[in-house]
């Protein structure tokens, strides 16, 4: 799973990026506001805020997070303790807010939590399951690797199985805010089914798809 940071602490910003890649985490760290902004696109499952931070504070980012992404967890870290600024986090679609300092194992519980992490491996059925580590399926023993665009859509089929995912959620998450149109997403979809030889994708017609399974 790919996580954004944003922490303008060096020494937390190492720590906590260190503690998450031993989970198995990718994580984009960043301590400036307008690098962090400049990158939100780029496909993530996760982002971790802190509200102060140089050149572009961490609420605004949030906002401009939620344009892309209407349901993806945002995390906010931050030692303030105003109330307006806590609510106005909560009111723009922060997911959980960590008051400094806190544990590095509370902020792990959060993540997991908010992206419903059980492991590594998801299985399908008895014969097919998806690497999150290494990013591939696996068929009947067969080793199936997922081109970035099938990974992001793998990824985002995941985080919400057996719910429906509309064509504007894939657009923004696969396409990471570019555009796409209906037939570039209905042929990524049929590259995806190709690979998973059994039918986990169901078709909602006119609104996007359902991944079905256990």
């Amino acid at each position: 799973m790919k996580i954004l940071l944003l922490e303008d602490n060096k020494k937390l910003n190492s720590t906590i990026k260190k503690r998450l890649e031993l989970k198995g985490y990718k994580i984009s760290s960043f301590i400036d506001g307008q690098e962090a902004l400049d990158n939100i696109t780029e496909g993530f499952s996760c982002f971790i805020l802190d509200i102060n931070v140089p050149n572009i504070d961490g609420i605004t980012i949030l906002k401009k997070i939620r344009t892309y992404y209407s349901d993806v967890p945002i995390i906010i870290i931050s030692a303030t303790v105003e109330l307006d600024m806590i609510k106005d986090a909560y009111d723009l679609g922060c997911s959980e807010y960590l008051k400094k300092p806190f544990f590095i194992d509370e902020l792990e519980i959060k993540i997991e939590k908010l992206c419903q992490i059980k492991d590594e491996k998801i299985i399908f059925d008895e014969n097919c399951f998806f690497d999150y580590k290494s990013s591939t399926i696996s068929i009947d023993n067969e080793l199936i690797r997922l081109t970035k665009k099938e990974r992001l859509l793998m990824n985002l089929f995941l985080t919400k199985k057996n719910q429906v995912i509309t064509y504007n959620a894939i657009e923004n998450y696969v396409w990471e805010g570019s555009f796409a149109s209906i037939d570039s997403i209905r042929s990524l979809v049929r590259r995806l089914r190709k690979n998973l030889k059994k039918e986990y994708i169901e078709t909602v017609v006119d609104t996007g798809y359902i991944f079905t399974c256990i």
